[in-house]
């Protein structure tokens, strides 16, 4: 497929329209792996740091199993028998199956076994976005002590593909499998949602990278959500733009 984008383009109209279509307020960082291409809507909110909420998940993903919090993507977490508002978290889980829900008790729980000390270590080598203290171990993520711009998350999620942070190489080929979200006859989809469902606005996130035969792509993505009903036009703004750039055909 033929990919027309300049080395750095500050503001993309074919996306900004998206986003225009969609009535709704957000950003778009989209780079290629190796930094030839990058694309952005709306520059400004791009550096801005907002709450994490669920894309910690890649990250927390990472810790857990480099940490031992977790012996690989398959062990089963057992469910206490508590009720919560999805039903896809009332049962057993694996972390595979955590990561795809989003299940919020089963990385709790993670949490509680990899500690604040442990936390500040990881987040200090990755230089990933910015913690307060104090903090909650169990729902930094979720409280909006965390915050990451879009920008910032596509330099992360650089460091994970191409494994520059010093985890075994098993703790990545976990987290790979459990990441993989969609694919089709030329590209492979690894991504991850999140609902900063506290904040004001509310922000949703869609981040992740996409293969193809000709290169890899890192996408950021956060939009204001009014109510639920939003939440969908995270994946859908991504995808839609990932077809406009020609990077995807479906």
């Amino acid at each position: 497929m033929m990919i027309s984008i300049t080395a750095v383009q500050a503001e993309d109209a074919e996306i900004a329209a998206l986003f225009a279509e969609a009535g709704v307020q957000g950003t778009l960082v989209l780079s290629r792996l190796d930094g030839q291409a990058v694309i952005v809507h709306n520059a400004a909110r791009a550096k801005q740091r907002l709450p994490v909420a669920s894309t910690f998940k890649i990250f927390n993903t990472l810790i857990a199993l480099e940490e031992g919090a977790i012996s690989g993507i398959d062990e089963v977490m057992r469910w206490d028998g508590r009720q919560h508002p999805y039903p896809a978290w009332n049962q057993d889980q694996t972390l595979k199956s955590a990561f795809a829900v989003s299940c919020v008790w089963c990385y709790q729980r993670l949490a509680e076994r990899i500690g604040a000390e442990r936390y500040r270590v990881h987040l200090a080598q990755a230089d990933y976005g910015v913690l307060e203290e104090p903090f909650v171990t169990n729902a930094f993520w979720l409280d909006g002590s965390l915050t990451i711009s879009a920008q910032e998350q596509v330099r992360f999620l650089r460091q994970v593909i191409e494994r520059r942070l010093r985890y075994r190489p098993e703790t990545y080929a976990g987290l790979r499998a459990i990441m993989l979200a969609d694919e089709g006859q030329d590209y492979r989809l690894f991504a991850k949602t999140g609902w900063a469902a506290r904040a004001t606005p509310q922000i949703g996130w869609y981040v992740g990278y996409v293969e193809t035969a000709d290169a890899t792509w890192i996408f950021a993505l956060n939009i204001d959500i009014q109510d639920e009903s939003d939440l969908p036009l995270r994946q859908a703004l991504a995808r839609a733009s990932l077809q406009a750039k020609g990077i995807i055909d479906r």
